[in-house]
């Protein structure tokens, strides 16, 4: 019997473990969970409920469990950044993510040193503020406002450590003032910012799955970062993404797609190879007027974005993972379908103020759908715990339901269907892959491509 140690918290991981129990092996799942997520609880052979995900409680966990592990798989960002496939490897069990050294996202600003070494071409115009380079506050308030005059005031501000997506401001959707880059930027500083030219342009993300000596990508994912309907609010961590039925989106060109692999490759070989690198490298790109920009490098699957192409992996994923390991994986295989993921989340979400008392959610009839449309709906909780038989949402994202089907609008119905049948004192966003929002992303890409 194969055992797996899987190390998470929310839709993403349960998307893993969804993977993992469709393998004809049926592998035994001992997973670290940040709280009773009711999905990893009812699928897991053991959990444990290790709070922020130290690691080392981590360790103490996979210690406890090393003869049945044969190995572990990481989720979120932190513990990768924080090391976990280094101590945890000490017990001589092999893990699939990046070691601390390889774990880009631990710092934006290496990100773009990296990319000016290797990809300049996918690099947006950037400066760096970093305190030490400064004799004073005042000092980095000059050579500030030189560079916002620079770009025209066009910018996005960005603290240097990761912030789950929520710490970047960007002209003409958080500020419109100088003034107003300036307060953004002092909410950060003295800590490291970056502050980089505003791309203007349709998002996409793509997945590599790696060895650490091959490079395998996913199909291109779009996620929706803003918090409400139109684009508009502050960052998330996601509300909901989706991917059409081949490996591209509808506003991206085949070239698109080629280009974004060719700079995916040129990244790793600037790393590596190396088997430090082992587990995923995804990249989020902006398709703009003079090509591909690079905005974002992760070491881990996103969130939603996992939950796209999990759930159509027609690989055994646990000898994916074998074959990650052992220094030979080739290839991926996913099912020709679209598929669309909707977050619900709690009332107090997205910068919205009011009091979140009842946190019940019934996942009852959500989960019922599965009679109706059988695999082609997923309910994946999030920021949910189960306590007493119940479930309750926490602070975060609440719960995911993911619709897969032949087109993207057919995948958005039933992803709908899930998300509107979850119970309880939440909202959603009701634009995520619509067919206005999809065609807006294309006439804003063949505008730019005119433009070039």
């Amino acid at each position: 019997m194969v055992g797996v140690l899987l190390i998470g918290y929310g839709a993403r991981e349960c998307s893993i473990a969804d993977a993992f129990s469709r393998s004809p092996q049926k592998p035994d799942l001992y997973i670290a969970d940040r709280q009773k997520n009711p999905f990893n609880v009812a699928i897991a052979k053991e959990h444990a409920v290790i709070p922020n995900l130290d690691v080392g409680g981590i360790v103490e966990f996979a210690k406890k469990h090393k003869d049945q592990i044969d190995f572990g798989i990481v989720g979120p960002e932190n513990p990768i950044i924080n090391g976990v496939r280094d101590e945890v490897e000490k017990l001589g069990v092999p893990m699939i993510c990046p070691t601390r050294e390889f774990a880009l996202e631990g710092s934006k600003a290496r990100q773009r040193l990296l990319l000016e070494e290797c990809c300049p071409e996918a690099n947006p115009r950037f400066k760096i503020f970093d305190s030490k380079d400064y004799a004073s506050t005042e000092e980095a308030k000059k050579e500030l406002v030189l560079w916002l005059e620079e770009l025209d005031n066009k910018v996005a501000v960005k603290p240097d450590k990761p912030a789950l997506g929520k710490g970047v401001g960007v002209w003409g959707d958080h500020f419109n003032t100088r003034e107003q880059i300036i307060e953004h930027f002092f909410s950060i500083y003295p800590s490291p910012v970056i502050v980089e030219e505003k791309i203007d342009g349709e998002e996409f993300s793509l997945q590599f799955f790696t060895d650490g000596f091959n490079l395998v990508p996913a199909p291109a994912v779009r996620d929706y970062k803003r918090a409400f309907d139109n684009d508009a609010g502050p960052n998330t961590g996601g509300m909901g993404s989706y991917k059409d039925a081949g490996n591209i989106l509808p506003f991206m060109t085949n070239k698109d797609l080629d280009d974004a692999t060719a700079t995916g490759k040129r990244i790793f070989k600037k790393l590596g190879p190396s088997d430090g690198l082992r587990g995923i490298m995804y990249l989020a790109f902006t398709c703009a007027e003079d090509g591909l920009k690079v905005f974002e490098i992760n070491s881990r699957l996103g969130m939603p974005e996992a939950q796209c192409i999990m759930p159509v992996l027609k690989d055994d994923f646990v000898e994916v993972c074998f074959d990650m390991i052992n220094g030979n994986v080739k290839n991926m295989h996913f099912d020709k379908k679209a598929t669309v993921a909707t977050y619900k989340v709690p009332p107090t979400y997205g910068g919205k103020e009011r009091v979140f008392e009842n946190r019940a959610v019934d996942l009852t009839k959500a989960l019922e759908l599965k009679s109706k449309y059988g695999d082609d709906i997923r309910i994946y909780p999030c920021s949910m715990e189960v306590t007493n038989g119940k479930t309750r949402a926490m602070n975060s994202r609440t719960v995911c339901a993911v619709g897969i089907a032949d087109s993207i609008q057919a995948a958005r119905e039933i992803s709908l269907d899930g998300i509107n049948a979850v119970k309880g004192d939440l909202w959603n966003r009701t634009d995520i892959a619509s067919a206005g929002h999809i065609k807006k992303s294309i006439e804003n890409m063949k505008r730019l491509r005119r433009m070039c």
